[in-house]
């Protein structure tokens, strides 16, 4: 969808020229308290399948997926002084607007998935979800934002989350893509705001 495209560009690089002071001293800050990059990059699996590099602040020590899931769980004793900050503020995902202006991906839209999981989605659930590009923020960011804390209930969190968190998400994933405009996606922005602030 054009309008939604250009939605995209424009605020993402409005967003990227306004909050650059504050990416500058995030990743000062990063580099400062905790040895290795500034930025952590992972694949994704974005639209039509199509693999690519996701950028976040790093959060976690370095080589931390060779020491532990790839997901998060609890307190995480990979999850770096400063990273746990970022993570709750969610001001790790800032460098994904990179990621929009680039084109991976879309302000609003389901989260992309590693590899390793996206062969748990049924058939139909990824033919819909991958007609579209992943996003920043969708309806699972919003609601399930505490995923983490959820998983560290389970004695085995990546059974946890393959069998009952990621059901859930992609069911907002679907619904998001079935119902999306260009309303929608601004409404989500809001409320995505509103959800770190009030946590």
């Amino acid at each position: 969808m054009l309008i939604k495209r250009l939605f995209d560009i424009g605020c993402a690089g409005i967003g990227l020229l306004v909050l650059s002071p504050l990416l500058l001293v995030l990743a000062l800050i990063i580099k400062i308290t905790s040895p290795g990059p500034v930025f952590f990059r992972q694949t994704r699996v974005g639209m039509k399948q199509k693999q690519f590099q996701i950028h976040k602040f790093r959060t976690m020590v370095v080589d931390a997926e060779k020491k532990g899931i790839k997901i998060t769980v609890g307190r995480d004793p990979r999850i770096t002084a400063i990273g746990g900050l970022l993570r709750k503020t969610k001001l790790d995902e800032l460098p994904q607007l990179l990621d929009v202006v680039i084109g991976d991906m879309s302000l609003v839209g389901p989260r992309p998935e590693v590899p390793e999981y996206v062969k748990y989605y049924p058939p139909e659930v990824a033919a819909l979800i991958f007609s579209v590009r992943p996003g920043i923020t969708d309806w699972a960011s919003i609601k399930m934002i505490d995923e983490n804390q959820l998983l560290a209930k389970s004695a085995n969190p990546e059974t946890a989350y393959i069998e009952q968190i990621l059901p859930e998400k992609l069911g907002y994933a679907v619904k998001y893509v079935k119902t999306r405009t260009l309303f929608l996606d601004i409404r989500l922005i809001f409320l995505t705001i509103i959800k770190i602030f009030t946590r």
